[in-house]
C-alpha cells in the first residue's frame, strides 16, 4: 500500500507550551499573593486594582484558562495529529485558536483587576468575552473535528473520546451559563435569578471542573501515560465504562454545591445520588491509569516523568474521592463554606492538574527539540518540591476548615453560642494561612526550576516545526462486526452527538423542572426590587467581589440561626441577577445584615469600609478608601432598569425616568444620619450606595420571635 507523506505541526504545540508556562507563573505569583492577603492585609497595598476580591478571581481565570487551558491545547495538538496519522485540519483554524484564547486572557487580566466581573465563579468574565470564547471554542471544535474526518487511522483510540465529550460540554455549559442581558459594553445581569441563577451556575461550576479541568486531562493520561512508559494502556474494555458512565453521571453532581440551601430539595439529592455514584467510574480511570505501569514500576523511581504522572493519577484519585464523600449532606454540613473546600481543589489543582501538565512538559520538550532532557536532578528536585508545596497547602487548610466549623458550631452548657464573634475563628486559623502560602511558594519555586530545566533542553537541542511522517490513506471500505465500540468508533459525527446526548440529559432533568415548575421557587409577597440606590451598591458589591469572602444564605441549622437569623427562603432571592449566595466564609454571612442582631448603624459600616481593623480589631478585610472618593454615575441608572425589567424584575414602565429622583433622596437620608454623627460626605459617593445595599440585606421577610 502506498504511503502519504505529510508533517505534523509542531509549532502550535510550542506556543500553546511556552504560553501555559507564562500564564502559570503569573496565575501562581497571584494566588500568593491573595493567600498572603490572608494573614497579611498591608498586602493589599489600599489599591483599588490589588485587593482580594479583585486578585482572587484573577487566580482562579488565569490558573484555569491560562495555565490549564493552553496545556489542553498543547497535549491535545500534539497527541491528536499523532493518534489520527494527520496534521491538524487547518493551520490557519490552529493559529486563530492560539492568538484568540490568548487576547481573551488577556481582556480577562485587564477587566477583572478593573472590576467588571458578572461575579459568577469561574465565569466572571463579562458579555463581550464570553462571546469572544464563544467563537475561538468553536473554531477548536471545527479543527478538532475536521482533523477527525480526514484522518488515516481508522478507530478513534480512547483519549480522543474525551476530547470529543470535552468540546460538545464546554461549549453547552459555557452558553447555557452565560446567557446575560448587557447593560454597558462591561456590564450585564444574568438572566437567570437567585435559585435558577445558583442551580445554573453551580451546574457550570462543578462540570468546569468536570469537562474542562478533567476530561480533556483524562485523555492527555491516555496518551502520555502509556508513552512515557511505553505500554500499552491496561484495559480497553475499562477505558469503555470509564468514559461513558463518566460523562453520564458527572452531569448530574453540580447541586452538591448548594445542600442545605434554598434549592429544592429533590434537587439537592439527585446531586447526591449522582455524586456518590461518580466514585465508581472516576477511581476506575485512576485504576487504569495507575495499572498502565505494571512491568514499569522500576522505571517511575528512576524516571521524573513517570513520577510525575503517577502523583497526578493518585491525586486525581483522591480528589475524586473526597468529591463524593463532600457531597453527603452531613459532611457538606461541616464542610462547606469552609476552607477544606479549597483544600479539596487544590489537591486535584496542584495534584491532578498541575503534576500530569509538568511531566506532559517533560516528555514533549525533549521530543519536539529532539534531544535529552537537560538534568534528571533538576526535574526530581522540582518534583519533591512541589509534592512538598501540595502537602504545606492542603494539610494546613483541611485543619483549618475542620477549626472553623467545630468553632461555628459549638454551644456551651447553657446552649448559647461560644464564639458569638465570628473574628474570633478568622483569628485561630492565621497560622494555617500563612503555612499554605508557604507550600505556594515550594510549589512555584519547582516550576521556575522547570522552566530553567526546559529553556537549557531547548538550547541544546533543535526544534523541528513540521514533524515528517508517512502512513497509508484511509480507505472508504464497509466493515461490518467487530465489538460494538469499535464500531462506534470508525464514526466521529454519530460518536459526537451520543456524546452530546449523554451529557445532556441530566442537565435538562435538573433544569426544566426548577424553571418551569413554580412550586420549586414560591413567592414571597414582601420581597421587593432594589431601590435604585441599593441597586447601584450591589453593583459596587460584585465589582469589589466581597461575595469571595462573604455569603448570603443561612442554612437551616442552629449554630448559623442563632448567629445570622432565620435561615433563607427561595423566595427572598427572586430579584438577584446574579444570585450572591458565595462559596466560601472569611466573613461572616450578610444575608440578614440589615436587620435583627446584626443590624449595624450606617457609621459602622462607613468606618468599617474606611479601615476595618479600627472597627473590628484583628480583621483581615482590606480598605476601601476610593469608595469615599469615587461617585455613582447616575446616568447607567435607566440602562440598569431596563435590562433587570427585560429579564424580569417588575420595575414600572417609565421608572427608568425617574429613578434618579428616588436615588438621592434615598441618599439624602443616609448622609443627613451620617452627618448627625459629624461624618460629612457627599449623597452621590459610592460608600452611600454600598451601605444602602448592606442595609437592605435581610429587610424583605419578617419572622416573629
Amino acid at each position: 500500500m502506498e504511503l502519504e507523506k505529510f508533517s505534523y505541526d509542531n509549532k502550535i504545540v510550542k506556543y500553546f507550551t511556552i504560553a501555559s508556562i507564562v500564564f502559570g507563573v503569573v496565575a501562581m505569583l497571584a494566588g500568593l499573593t491573595a493567600a498572603i492577603q490572608l494573614f497579611y492585609p498591608a498586602f493589599n497595598f489600599d489599591l483599588q486594582y490589588t485587593t482580594f476580591g479583585r486578585v482572587r478571581p484573577l487566580h482562579t481565570n488565569a490558573i484555569i484558562f491560562g495555565f490549564v487551558g493552553n496545556a489542553m491545547f498543547a497535549g491535545v495538538y500534539y497527541s491528536l495529529q499523532r493518534l489520527l496519522k494527520a496534521r491538524m485540519y487547518n493551520d490557519t483554524l490552529s493559529w486563530i485558536n492560539f492568538y484568540g484564547w490568548q487576547l481573551i486572557l488577556l481582556a480577562a487580566a485587564i477587566t477583572l483587576p478593573l472590576g467588571y466581573t458578572t461575579s459568577k465563579e469561574y465565569a466572571e468574565l463579562e458579555w463581550p468575552i464570553d462571546i469572544a470564547i464563544t467563537l475561538i471554542w468553536v473554531v477548536f471544535g471545527i479543527n478538532m473535528i475536521g482533523t477527525i474526518i480526514k484522518r488515516r487511522e481508522r478507530h478513534m483510540y480512547v483519549a480522543i473520546w474525551f476530547y470529543i465529550a470535552t468540546f460538545v460540554t464546554v461549549a453547552v455549559l459555557h452558553i447555557v451559563n452565560s446567557v446575560e442581558i448587557p447593560v454597558t459594553l462591561f456590564k450585564s445581569y444574568s438572566w437567570y435569578a437567585g435559585v435558577q441563577d445558583a442551580l445554573v451556575q453551580w451546574w457550570y461550576g462543578h462540570n468546569a471542573v468536570a469537562f474542562f479541568l478533567t476530561t480533556p486531562f483524562l485523555g492527555i493520561m491516555y496518551y502520555y501515560l502509556p508513552k512515557a512508559a511505553n505500554r500499552p494502556v491496561y484495559s480497553y474494555r475499562l477505558s469503555i465504562i470509564h468514559f461513558w458512565s463518566l460523562i453520564f453521571i458527572y452531569i448530574w453532581a453540580g447541586p452538591h454545591h448548594l445542600l442545605y440551601t434554598s434549592l429544592p430539595d429533590w434537587a439537592q439529592s439527585l446531586g447526591v445520588v449522582f455524586s456518590i455514584m461518580l466514585l465508581a467510574p472516576s477511581w476506575g480511570g485512576m485504576l487504569n491509569g495507575l495499572m498502565t505501569l505494571r512491568g514499569a514500576w522500576d522505571r517511575v523511581r528512576e524516571d521524573p516523568v513517570l513520577k510525575f504522572m503517577v502523583v497526578a493519577v493518585t491525586a486525581y484519585g483522591m480528589a475524586t474521592f473526597e468529591g463524593p464523600m463532600l457531597s453527603l449532606k452531613n459532611v457538606s454540613a461541616i464542610a462547606h463554606y469552609t476552607d477544606w473546600i479549597v483544600a479539596h481543589v487544590h489537591v486535584g489543582g496542584l495534584g491532578w492538574n498541575g503534576f500530569l501538565i509538568f511531566g506532559m512538559f517533560y516528555w514533549l520538550v525533549p521530543k519536539m527539540w529532539k534531544t535529552e532532557l537537560f538534568s534528571r536532578s533538576l526535574a526530581n528536585t522540582h518534583f519533591w518540591l512541589g509534592t512538598l508545596g501540595i502537602i504545606f497547602y492542603a494539610l494546613p487548610l483541611y485543619i483549618a476548615g475542620i477549626t472553623q466549623a467545630s468553632m461555628w458550631k459549638q454551644f456551651d452548657a447553657d446552649g448559647f453560642l461560644v464564639y458569638k464573634n465570628f473574628l474570633e475563628t478568622v483569628v485561630q486559623i492565621l497560622p494555617m494561612y500563612m503555612l499554605r502560602a508557604v507550600g505556594g511558594s515550594l510549589y512555584l519555586s519547582g516550576v521556575l526550576i522547570m522552566i530553567f530545566n526546559l529553556m537549557k533542553t531547548a538550547g541544546k537541542g533543535s526544534f523541528v516545526s513540521d514533524e515528517a511522517a508517512e502512513a497509508p490513506a484511509l480507505e472508504k471500505k464497509v466493515i461490518t462486526g467487530g465489538h460494538w465500540h469499535s464500531v462506534l468508533e470508525r464514526k466521529p459525527i454519530i460518536f459526537t452527538v451520543l456524546s452530546l446526548i449523554a451529557i445532556l440529559i441530566g442537565g435538562l432533568i435538573e433544569m426544566v423542572p426548577t424553571f418551569l415548575i413554580k412550586s420549586n421557587v414560591p413567592t414571597i409577597a414582601s420581597v421587593k426590587p432594589y431601590t435604585p440606590l441599593e441597586l447601584h451598591g450591589r453593583d459596587i458589591y460584585i465589582r469589589e467581589g466581597c461575595n469571595n469572602c462573604h455569603s448570603q444564605m443561612i442554612r437551616p441549622f442552629r449554630d448559623e440561626t442563632e448567629r445570622y437569623g432565620e435561615y433563607s427562603k427561595a423566595g427572598e432571592f427572586v430579584y438577584d441577577h446574579p444570585f450572591l449566595w458565595g462559596s466560601k466564609r472569611t466573613g461572616p454571612d450578610l444575608a440578614r445584615e440589615g436587620v435583627g442582631k446584626l443590624k449595624k448603624s450606617n457609621s459602622w459600616h462607613f468606618y468599617h469600609m474606611l479601615d476595618p481593623g479600627q472597627v473590628s480589631e484583628g480583621s483581615i478585610m482590606p480598605s476601601y478608601p476610593w469608595l469615599f472618593e469615587q461617585m455613582i454615575d447616575k446616568e447607567l441608572t435607566p440602562g440598569k432598569i431596563n435590562a433587570l425589567r427585560t429579564v424580569g424584575v417588575p420595575y414600572a414602565e417609565g421608572y427608568e425616568n425617574t429613578a434618579n429622583d428616588d436615588l438621592a433622596a434615598q441618599a439624602k437620608g443616609i448622609t443627613e444620619n451620617l452627618a448627625a454623627e459629624d461624618i460629612e460626605i457627599s449623597d452621590d459617593a459610592e460608600i452611600i450606595a454600598l451601605i444602602a445595599y448592606l442595609q437592605r440585606l435581610g429587610k424583605d421577610i419578617t419572622v416573629k420571635d
